[in-house]
């Protein structure tokens, strides 16, 4: 490693750490919550966030914003949400000398932090709306393209629990999110911390640790990490063995109609060189596909009728596979 490398690395680290220690002051716990939407901003990424209303997933977007220096929109979808209220629209406006004319008016889609609330609950041709900006980073409206500027990462949430009147995201569009992160509710000790942070005059507000511009440069340094050829190797078998195959463990064989899609491997690939760089390394190891593979994998295996009738979790199916994998590196 370069000394000029060892420099950017170790920035890297530090700059880290503090985003993360500057988001703990706002956010209760939930650590591995902000690790996983901190490398998957780092991985240029977007997440899906899983969890019962009131766990804080509003303000923790907010925070990031505030930390960041990132502009911050957020979008209640519900039922009646059209493409035009995410994407924007042509408004009539008239000229200087009177003549009328069309203007492309913003969406909430145009900034930098995106919270899609409760995302399953607009219609598929609203969602679709939102991800097609997540996968092109541009919209059409009006038969003319507009770019989206900049750093673009969207946290959407859905409540696991009330199902009724919603619409589940297809698996190609769920596809799209590098990672799916479920929010636990909060310990005792926990909640006892958030009623004191949020029950007095003062509440705590993140304060500006890095610029836009070094977030930039901390999402190159990410790509150019190195990973050797045999843990590219151990990513996709990894990858494999969530598909019913020779080599996948019997619970995937037995409960699994498809595996992940290739880009299940980019993610765990991507966001673990983000990881690696936070331990000072310029290079990725086992260990750090490992504790990335469920956030990147639990939303791109899908179940066959007998998981589904089982109430099998993807996430035991997913140990499983981890530790088929350990046992064959160990051979």
């Amino acid at each position: 490693m370069t000394e000029e490398i060892k420099k950017r690395v170790e920035s890297y680290a530090g700059k880290f750490a503090a985003l993360k220690s500057e988001i703990a002051r706002v956010i209760v716990g939930q650590e591995e919550v902000v690790e996983g939407a901190l490398l998957a901003l780092m991985a240029g990424g977007h997440v899906l966030l899983e969890g019962v209303p009131g766990l804080g997933k509003t303000l923790l977007v907010r925070t990031l914003g505030e930390a960041t220096g990132l502009k911050f929109a957020r979008v209640q979808f519900t039922p009646d949400l059209m493409p035009a209220d995410i994407v924007g629209t042509n408004i009539i406006v008239e000229g200087e000398t009177g003549e009328k004319m069309f203007r492309f008016q913003p969406g909430p889609v145009f900034t930098n932090l995106l919270l899609a609330d409760e995302i399953n609950r607009a219609t598929p041709k609203t969602q679709s709306a939102l991800l097609e900006s997540m996968q092109e980073r541009q919209v059409t409206v009006g038969g003319k393209t507009h770019p989206l500027e900049g750093i673009f990462f969207v946290l959407a949430t859905q409540n696991p629990l009330e199902m009724e009147g919603t619409y589940p995201l297809p698996e190609a569009q769920l596809d799209r999110f590098i990672f799916k992160i479920l929010i636990e509710f909060p310990s005792r000790a926990d909640l006892i911390e958030v009623l004191k942070r949020t029950t007095t005059e003062d509440v705590p507000r993140a304060n500006t640790m890095i610029s836009p511009e070094e977030l930039v440069e901390m999402q190159k340094l990410v790509r150019e990490v190195y990973v050797a050829p045999h843990l590219e190797e151990m990513t996709v078998d990894l990858l494999m063995r969530t598909h019913p195959t020779e080599s996948a463990p019997e619970s995937v064989r037995k409960y699994v109609r498809f595996g992940a899609s290739p880009r299940g491997a980019q993610a765990m690939m991507l966001t673990a060189k983000a990881k690696a760089l936070l331990t000072g390394r310029y290079n990725v190891s086992a260990s750090d596909i490992t504790s990335v593979a469920k956030p990147s994998l639990r939303h791109r295996v899908i179940l066959n009728f007998e998981g589904e009738a089982d109430g099998v979790i993807i996430d035991s199916l997913l140990d499983d596979v981890l530790q088929e994998s350990a046992v064959a590196a160990s051979k």
